[in-house]
């Protein structure tokens, strides 16, 4: 079976067989429909897609190794909580839900409650799940633009989320998104708390925001 490859940032689409490129301009816009969505991901398991809530193609760059690094740091820690708490799912930055308005989306930590998670079935828990998760947290790396991150936190409350952080190594920030209530801007903070959340979960931000 031939494949086709998808390489950020040209968007080259490459036949194997026949070593010819189709370079994608940037205005150009993909559309995908659900199944050929869970298809072009099968069978590029190294890159990192997402699909906006009109079906558009998202091709991102693998993270950096000092990002990927970082992101480690995030998903094991939130990870080791979730495991010790035992009411809810955690989940890495490969991880793809399909949210509300239709979207697939890949936050870089995600959490959802116990119950909400059982309420899925097997097969729905199989794809890109119909969910939105209760928590998720973007690490910003060096090639990521802010107000797309911005844009997809935001797209995140109106799809459900009730605690996000945007976490920007590059100026020392942390945004951290609410339902109903204005985004706070914390300037260099030593830990993060999950709140009513993520009851008890204190996020150590060194190695991540700061060394």
């Amino acid at each position: 079976m031939s494949t086709v490859l998808i390489e950020h940032p040209l968007g080259h689409l490459v036949h194997a067989e026949h070593p010819l490129a189709l370079t994608i301009p940037p205005d150009v816009r993909l559309r995908v429909s659900d199944e050929d969505f869970l298809r072009l991901c099968r069978n590029n398991p190294d890159l990192r897609l997402e699909r906006t809530a009109t079906g558009e193609l998202i091709v991102m760059a693998p993270a950096g190794t000092e990002s990927g690094r970082q992101n480690s740091k995030l998903t094991m820690r939130l990870g080791n909580w979730a495991e010790a708490d035992g009411s809810g799912e955690h989940f890495d930055s490969s991880t793809g839900y399909t949210l509300p308005n239709g979207a697939t989306k890949s936050p870089d930590a995600s959490w959802i409650r116990k119950d909400r998670w059982n309420a899925l079935a097997p097969e729905q828990r199989k794809g890109f799940a119909p969910i939105c998760p209760d928590f998720a947290a973007e690490l910003c790396s060096s090639s990521d633009d802010k107000e797309k991150a911005q844009d997809k936190m935001r797209e995140y409350l109106a799809n459900g989320l009730r605690l996000g952080w945007l976490i920007d190594p590059r100026d020392g920030t942390v945004e951290i998104y609410r339902p109903g209530r204005p985004v706070e801007i914390l300037h260099r903070p030593a830990t993060l708390s999950g709140e009513d959340v993520l009851p008890g979960f204190v996020l150590d931000l060194k190695g991540i925001l700061f060394e």
